[in-house]
């Protein structure tokens, strides 16, 4: 068996299918179907929700606290369905990986990192509907999901260039200053979205009115953990509050827009490699789109597709920082292309 082409396959069915996760994700999110299952790993008891109404019936005597809405249950499995899919993918890639160690181009550490990571983002996952969508965890599960779609790209990008020279890399700083201020910045945007925060400030580009919000509580609007047994759908805080956490992703927002721009400006100027200019202009055009999408969540009220692509968006931005990371991070000596 070529272990090799069987790894690389599963990393790419990985990649494919963490990408719908994440957007089937934040959609699951933002049409409130978060606790459309109340139970884990089941949804009312059911791996698969029963259709004949005798035993939706009993199912819902179960979950007395909860009605059952069947389009929500629905979408809610299908989130589980793809990541449990996803996970399986990842264990077959650590699986290859460890079969092929002795291979002096195979990665091994890496796809054990990602394997622990999926892992995690399970519990998370589960932890989400146990919690009651306590936003801690939902952010949480947020940045799990980005950080698997980001190793998952990492380790195709060293597929792709399996035979250039595999020298250690020295990293381009200013890039890993971008791609941590994008975290940031994408982190901010969950908090923000498990608070329904994301029509606190309903104008641009002030906010109530306001170019700074004097009713902006921070202090209340970032407190991390607030104990247990309470159900956060459709969020607890109060209008102060959600304004204060809007108006800092907006800050956010501003920070990794002025960033990126000039990080991809940077790199265009300074790189003679036509590959590393190709990075750096995807992300200076991903960086305008995902800053354009948000400002039309406001502008339209936040209809449901434009705030699933917002995600979706975020998603593909970070790739495209990761890819310039990839990109600009081997020896100079490639960099300059005097590499073969």
């Amino acid at each position: 068996m070529n272990f090799t082409a069987w790894y690389r396959r599963c990393l790419w069915t990985g990649a494919a299918l963490c990408l719908i996760v994440v957007v089937l994700g934040a959609y699951v999110r933002l049409s409130d179907a978060g606790l459309g299952c109340p139970d884990w790993p089941g949804c009312y008891g059911h791996l698969v929700l029963p259709d004949d109404t005798a035993t939706r019936t009993t199912a819902q005597s179960a979950f007395p606290e909860r009605e059952l809405e069947a389009g929500k249950a629905w979408r809610e499995m299908i989130h589980r369905y793809a990541a449990t899919s996803l996970g399986f993918a990842i264990v077959l890639a650590a699986l290859f990986a460890l079969l092929n160690r002795r291979s002096t181009r195979q990665p091994v550490v890496l796809p054990l990192v990602l394997l622990g990571v999926v892992i995690f983002q399970g519990m998370l996952g589960m932890w989400t509907v146990t919690l009651l969508l306590k936003p801690l965890i939902v952010m949480g599960h947020l940045l799990g999901g980005l950080t698997t779609l980001g190793l998952l790209l990492w380790l195709l990008l060293d597929e792709r260039r399996r035979n250039a020279d595999r020298q250690a890399r020295r990293a381009s700083w200013p890039v890993v200053a971008g791609l941590s201020i994008l975290v940031g910045q994408i982190a901010l945007g969950g908090w923000t979205s498990s608070n329904y925060a994301a029509l606190a400030c309903p104008d641009v580009p002030t906010c109530q009115g306001q170019w700074w919000p004097e009713q902006a509580n921070f202090a209340e609007g970032f407190v991390l953990w607030r104990g247990l047994g309470t159900n956060y759908e459709f969020g607890v805080l109060d209008a102060p509050s959600r304004v204060a956490i809007h108006f800092t992703h907006r800050l956010g927002a501003l920070l990794t827009l002025t960033v990126l721009v000039s990080l991809a400006l940077w790199v265009r100027r300074r790189s003679p490699v036509a590959a590393v200019r190709s990075a750096a202009a995807l992300v200076l055009a991903t960086v305008l789109l995902q800053v354009s999408v948000g400002v039309g969540i406001v502008w339209f009220g936040m209809p449901l597709p434009l705030a699933t692509s917002h995600n979706g968006v975020a998603a593909v931005l970070l790739l495209a920082v990761i890819n310039l990371l990839h990109a600009t991070s081997f020896p100079a000596r490639l960099r300059s292309g005097s590499a073969r």
